[in-house]
């Protein structure tokens, strides 16, 4: 692992790529609060990749931290790359350029290591995009000793045998700690001559948030697994989260970079607290992200006031996985307000629970954005919640949309999942009316209808979920569903209620991905090789191009969605982090019961 010479590429850029891309103020950096070090001073050379455009990818608020705590170093610089848009990428290749970092425009492959933030199985395939414009094998066992280390991290990382034959390392939970510790370890094999092979293992050793696929094998017999086991001795065969414990000394970054193009979400994002005290049994993250850690009302305040000072946006976002459970919600909100309401700065908060949400509405009425209400109802009836382990009643979901008329919120959005288990065509249906019922409740406040736009969602069972062993329902129900709630809407009558659906062809692939093993590699490049790309942005996303890729490999997309796992089976992903079987199985029983199956 021996430092490399950088190649600079701002005049090629310069004269062969900036004038040739529609938008190339995703690819010119040096915006305010970016850092950029003398790569040459540095022993230490990461850049950070996200799988994504520029301005998605500036919306991240995982990736800032890990860009904010790697450049505190001293002796590192992290710079920043992400995917180019497809008319980039064509200019890229027809000129040669490779792909290079925003900070210094220096060629990616001649950092030490490159690091991925993977947050969505659609996203695999500009990983690979990302590596071949570097000049890079996809695959790890292609790849020289003195090409970079490829990690990655995010929240696939916990389930991730699908791209293990990609990467060198992957590390699980959370990377603020995490990080810091790898790059010690990398200095020290560096120092001592030792090569990628050497730092690989040793991390493995000491590290149980390190997962190195390439340590590891698997046995299967037909679709099954039958052994996971490793290549060496005294390797562990379970890994577990890194745990960031406490919040208030945690790293964030107080000057934030402000985007040149428009980023999706352009506001001040503060993590209030981590982990979630609910169990809605169809969220990864809320089993795998735990335990329940807190920000203190006062560090929230120093963080939100240094962000708005560096950067002056409008608006600020409160994050976690369930604000509404954040113990000291109503004076953070109160305190914020204090401090920016006399600079018209906006308090953002996420969906809140229906009850929470009463509570605060009195005090959120002069602070909050009032345009519109976003409440994640999930499923149209009571029981079906239960099955979910989200206990909403229709009593407290009612009274929380007519306390927000009240108050002032003049518009609706709605969350809802199709899938479920023990959901009948009634449940499915009920969406239409219960949307319908709830847009009329304004009528009681100021004689209007209010505008509500409902989002529904298909339910794609995730790993380390209680769902996971389920099989996903085929597309045929996914369609006849979509159809009963539009003819529910017009029987209605119901013009005041916009619905939108999620595209059924790309849940149905990443039910399929999500919960593959290692051999689902190989078909993951052979769409990447056939042009898949960008398969969350709906414009690029091609569904014939994955089922061809599935049929190479004599396997189906539908089919693998919908498997079911037994009890007993081992899983692709149950070494890999999350709560213990026992414990998620549990779960799932009661699910099952709820559901009357």
């Amino acid at each position: 692992m021996n430092s490399k010479d950088i190649q600079l590429l701002s005049r090629r850029l310069d004269s062969e790529f900036l004038p040739r891309v529609r938008r190339p103020g995703r690819y010119i950096g040096g915006e305010v609060n970016q850092t950029r070090k003398d790569l040459s001073e540095c022993d230490v050379k990461v850049a950070i990749c996200f799988p994504d455009v520029y301005e998605i990818a500036m919306s991240h608020t995982g990736l800032a931290i890990i860009y904010e705590v790697l450049n505190r170093i001293e002796g590192v610089a992290a710079e920043r790359v992400f995917c180019p848009w497809t008319d980039a990428e064509q200019v890229l290749r027809d000129k040669g350029i490779p792909l290079f970092t925003l900070e210094s425009k220096a060629a990616v492959r001649d950092f030490d290591i490159v690091a991925f933030s993977l947050n969505n199985e659609l996203c695999y395939t500009n990983m690979l995009t990302m590596l071949d414009l570097a000049g890079l094998a996809v695959r790890s066992s292609d790849r020289a000793e003195d090409d970079p280390l490829i990690i990655a991290g995010g929240q696939v990382s916990n389930s991730c045998e699908p791209i293990a034959e990609f990467v060198d390392m992957f590390v699980l939970g959370h990377g603020e700690e995490a990080t810091v510790k790898l790059v010690d370890l990398f200095r020290q094999q560096r120092n001592a001559s030792r090569s990628k092979k050497d730092f690989l293992l040793e991390a493995a050793k000491r590290f149980n948030f390190v997962y190195v696929p390439s340590l590891y094998t698997f046995e299967y017999e037909g679709d099954t697994i039958a052994a996971f086991k490793a290549c060496q001795p005294n390797l562990p065969t379970r890994f577990e989260n890194a745990v960031v414990d406490e919040m208030d000394s945690s790293p964030v970054p107080l000057k934030p970079i402000v985007p040149f193009v428009k980023a999706v979400h352009e506001r001040i994002s503060i993590e209030i607290m981590r982990g979630c005290p609910g169990r809605c049994r169809f969220c990864q993250a809320g089993f795998c992200r735990r335990p329940i850690r807190y920000r203190s009302v006062d560090r929230i305040l120093e963080i939100a006031e240094a962000n708005y000072l560096a950067t002056g946006f409008d608006t600020v976002s409160l994050l976690s996985l369930s604000t509404a459970d954040y113990p000291d919600l109503e004076e953070l909100v109160v305190r914020l307000q204090e401090y920016f309401q006399p600079h018209h700065v906006g308090i953002s908060l996420p969906s809140l629970k229906v009850k929470r949400q009463l509570q605060l509405l009195p005090k959120m009425v002069t602070s909050v954005r009032k345009s519109g209400l976003t409440i994640a109802v999930e499923a149209a009836g009571e029981k079906l919640r239960r099955v979910i382990n989200k206990p909403i009643s229709d009593d407290d979901l009612f009274a929380g949309v007519r306390a927000a008329y009240e108050a002032g919120f003049q518009r609706l959005k709605l969350y809802f999942m199709v899938g479920l288990p023990g959901e009948t065509e009634e449940d499915i249906a009920r969406i239409a009316e219960l949307s319908h019922t709830l847009a009329r409740l304004r009528k009681n406040v100021d004689g209007k209808v209010a505008q509500i736009n409902v989002a529904v969602s298909w339910l794609v069972p995730k790993p380390h979920t209680p769902f996971g062993w389920l099989g996903q329902k085929d597309r045929a129900y996914f369609e006849n569903a979509r159809d009963l709630i539009l003819r529910q809407k017009r029987k209605l009558n119901a013009r005041f209620l916009q619905f939108k659906f999620h595209n059924i062809e790309s849940s149905v692939l990443e039910s399929a991905i999500a919960r593959g093993d290692r051999r689902m590699a190989n078909i993951i490049e052979t769409a990447w090789r056939n042009g898949a790309k960008f398969d969350l942005w709906d414009e690029c996303f091609d569904y014939r191009i994955w089922t061809e890729a599935f049929a190479a490999s004599d396997a189906c997309a539908g089919a693998a969605a919908q498997k079911s796992f037994a009890a007993d089976e081992i899983l692709p992903w149950q070494h890999l982090g999350g709560p213990e079987k026992a414990y998620l199985r549990k779960h799932f029983a009661n699910a099952i019961e709820a559901a009357g199956q």
